[in-house]
């Protein structure tokens, strides 16, 4: 060719296009690329009938096909289409002197694995839940609980079953009373709400504390590191997760934000802790 080696430059070019998608897509957001292949074939009907409409396989073309990988916060589909689309739009730079009738088109995106879109793979039956809102002031009739409903709608939205659902105050033998009833009940999973920061009234976490078997810091060591990421507020929760029986117990922040960041950061993966808790293993 008479600008180089068509398929070396058109891969070179798809790397860039991948590195610089966020600079070209308003919405995405940066994301690590820790392994990318783009590789070139001919069409063939034989090879590439699943791909292709059988009227797109009487012509002549080239396919690019692209892979990536990437231990990031979001999906790495974007970086890979983007680039597809460079390597392409090279392809047909470097052939428009000897071809006049070029076209692109049919890039779409074949598989995508992992993310919170697969990790539905974490449990096969639905999780009983139960929340429980620990407020004074919500108690009282003062204030009206968000943090609460919207635990119910994230839970609800990943098919859990919320079976119960209580606001009690900020204080240790009700909170302790209610979770206990709960766990005898077998419900595999309990989050709270409220009561995990430094106030004078924030009890709840010395409340679960004092009754847990076994602790979970590795759930709560997710949650900050995710909020710490948004806001560095969320160093001073002292929220707690561990198990009593074969019940999962999870305290999450009084605010809607920090209680809606905290399920981000382990729904639904933490699922799988009621196979473990049954003896299922990892």
């Amino acid at each position: 060719m008479p600008k180089g080696n068509l398929f070396d430059v058109a891969r070179a070019a798809g790397f860039i296009g991948a590195k610089l998608t966020p600079q070209l897509l308003p919405h995405c957001h940066p994301v690590s690329i820790d392994g990318m292949e783009i590789s070139f074939s001919f069409l063939s009907s034989e090879e590439h009938q699943e791909h292709f409409e059988p009227s797109v396989l009487e012509r002549q073309g080239i396919v690019i096909l692209g892979t990536a990988k990437s231990i990031g916060r979001t999906g790495i589909e974007m970086e890979m289409l983007t680039a597809v689309s460079v390597a392409a739009l090279e392809i047909y730079d470097m052939l428009k002197p000897v071809d006049t009738a070029l076209e692109i088109g049919h890039i779409k995106l074949l598989e995508k694995r992992g993310g919170k879109s697969d990790r539905k793979n974490f449990f096969k039956t639905s999780s009983t839940c139960a929340i429980l809102v620990c407020s004074d002031s919500t108690a009282a009739g003062k204030r009206e609980d968000k943090s609460g409903k919207l635990i119910q709608e994230k839970l609800e939205l990943i098919n859990a079953q919320v079976v119960d659902y209580k606001i009690v105050a900020d204080n240790k033998d009700e909170i302790q009373k209610q979770i206990k009833e709960w766990v005898a009940d077998d419900v595999h999973f309990i989050f709270t709400t409220g009561g995990t920061g430094l106030g004078p009234r924030d009890h709840t976490v010395e409340a679960v504390k004092e009754i847990l078997e076994r602790d979970a810091d590795g759930i709560t060591e997710a949650m900050r590191a995710h909020g710490q990421l948004r806001t560095p507020l969320a160093m001073m929760s002292r929220a707690v997760a561990g198990s009593i029986a074969q019940t999962l117990i999870i305290t999450l922040p009084g605010s809607s934000n920090g209680a809606s960041e905290s399920l981000e950061a382990i729904l639904p993966a933490v699922f799988h802790a009621r196979k473990m808790m049954k003896g299922g293993g990892h």
